[in-house]
């Protein structure tokens, strides 16, 4: 009855850490579905990362290797940090559909970047390859700064994409009047 706590943070790694990882590897090699890198770069340009495959790319890993090393609990602040910062770049473009799911919305992704965070806060139990190196990646100090850089790295994400789509968005806007002007 004592090792619930390790057992529960264990089914909780493998399920958010397996569809962390297998999000990612649809990113990275087109599994399960996925788009693959070169499409995802293309799509991420569209939703204003760029460049687009360099995106696709340190997204792809984040989930992946965040996922796979959550499910692992293995270097769990660092994992937790980085899937949690690149879910928040998921939530900025899903934010202007609302919270649902179900209309386009952040649900899923938030749920996702909170559940990593929450378990690189928490540390991944005594069933875990953290437990059997005895901590050496899961250290109070690493836990600060794995997510001060994810927080920090995802603002800048963040607000460039917003900037991107901001500066399109004008474009298309001006390229609106310059055509009615065309017209007139």
């Amino acid at each position: 009855m004592h090792h619930r706590k390790d057992l529960g943070l264990l089914a909780l790694r493998l399920g958010v850490g397996g569809v962390l990882a297998t999000h990612g590897t649809q990113k990275l090699f087109g599994w399960c579905g996925g788009a693959g890198l070169d499409r995802t770069g293309q799509a991420m340009e569209a939703m204003g990362f760029r460049p687009g495959r360099a995106s696709a790319l340190a997204a792809g890993l984040g989930e992946a290797g965040g996922g796979l090393l959550l499910a692992l609990g293995f270097a769990t602040p660092a994992a937790g940090a980085a899937a949690a910062g690149t879910m928040a770049g998921a939530v900025s473009v899903n934010a202007p559909a609302g919270f649902f799911a179900e209309s386009g919305g952040y649900e899923f992704p938030a749920l996702l970047g909170c559940s990593a965070a929450a378990l690189g806060i928490a540390g991944p139990g005594r069933y875990s390859l953290d437990h059997l190196t005895r901590h050496v990646l899961d250290q109070p100090w690493l836990i600060a700064t794995a997510f001060t850089m994810s927080a920090l790295t995802a603002a800048v994400v963040i607000r460039r994409r917003i900037a991107v789509t901001t500066e399109r968005e004008l474009a298309e806007e001006q390229g609106v009047i310059d055509e009615q002007e065309l017209a007139e």
